[in-house]
């Protein structure tokens, strides 16, 4: 009797199961801004092909014409919206969504200033009562929860105040992506309250203002180091006793360098997919890098669809 070979566990479970979840959902309305080359185009594409997004393609006609030609696809049936330029694109994607005519925006070809400028523009802009921020939503082979780490890409030195908008909007996206439970690690170099180290006193504020319902929704507890905040084994060593020590799904880190940092090296040493999402604006904004995998590209758009399916559903709270 000849031997089958053992079956290979899938090295992204979690983006397998996001991404068919979101395919039973209705596919999203997503201005995809500036989509000039074949990466940007090819993850709008796929995405589209998945059902996950109805794309608007705004941009110079001509050069995402010659985007598709270069892949080798067809545009037809797909809405472009001609724009001389990248400013220009992402101007107007920003007026299609306080038009309703979209629900999503996706960064296309353009740098991630221009398109945010746009967003976050104080007249005629996307910005709401919330502090806009960024989460990576992280597959880490082995790992047997998906992790929320938050910022690593907009905000570069938070302030506390800006802290607390960032643990809530990644408490509302954990929530929007049915996390069985939302526990939130406030990260620093170090577990223990030092006045020398300003993180662990934002870490201590901040768990403070969860106990007093400034933030509501998740677990918190910090100052926690990376070891402690998501290892059982390494917490438990440390005498560290919460329910969020050694089993963190969300990550809060001190600063953007730490963030990306952080980020990075699940990417780059651990095999990590990260599908990144912009929140706190009107709508998601899809953040998709040229160093992002397909499934990576297509995850982040399954994460917005989510993400707005949530706020359908008053899962999460609704800004303005």
């Amino acid at each position: 009797m000849t031997q089958q070979p053992p079956s290979v566990p899938a090295l992204h479970p979690h983006y397998d199961a996001l991404i068919a979840r979101a395919r039973t959902l209705p596919p999203l309305r997503v201005a995809v801004v500036h989509p000039c080359n074949d990466v940007s185009l090819g993850a709008a594409l796929e995405s589209a092909e998945l059902g996950l997004i109805t794309p608007v393609m705004i941009g110079p006609r001509q050069k995402i014409e010659a985007a598709a030609e270069q892949l080798g696809r067809s545009l037809a049936g797909t809405l472009i919206i001609d724009a001389p330029h990248s400013h220009a694109a992402a101007d107007a994607a920003v007026a299609m969504v306080l038009k309703g005519e979209v629900d999503a925006l996706m960064k296309g070809s353009l740098h991630t200033d221009e398109l945010m400028g746009a967003v976050v523009r104080r007249e005629g802009g996307l910005r709401t009562s919330r502090r806009i921020s960024h989460c990576f939503v992280m597959d880490v082979p082995g790992h047997d929860q998906p992790l929320i780490i938050s910022d690593a890409a907009i905000n570069i030195a938070p302030t506390l105040e800006e802290k607390a908008d960032i643990v809530q909007n990644a408490i509302d996206l954990a929530h929007a992506l049915h996390l069985p439970a939302v526990r939130v690690a406030i990260l620093s170099s170090m577990e223990i309250v030092n006045p020398k180290v300003p993180s662990t006193i934002d870490a201590a504020a901040l768990c403070k203002m969860a106990e007093r319902g400034q933030i509501t929704g998740g677990q918190l507890d910090g100052p926690l180091a990376m070891d402690n905040a998501i290892d059982p084994e390494a917490a438990r060593i440390k005498g560290i006793v919460s329910t969020v020590a050694g089993q963190a799904n969300v990550l809060i880190v001190p600063d953007l360098d730490a963030g990306n940092m952080l980020a990075k090296s699940l990417t780059f040493l651990a095999g990590a997919y990260s599908a990144g999402i912009v929140l706190g604006a009107k709508v998601p904004v899809i953040l998709t890098s040229r160093a992002d995998s397909e499934a990576a590209r297509l995850a982040s758009c399954a994460v917005a669809s989510m993400l707005a399916q949530a706020g359908r559903d008053k899962l999460i709270k609704a800004v303005g």
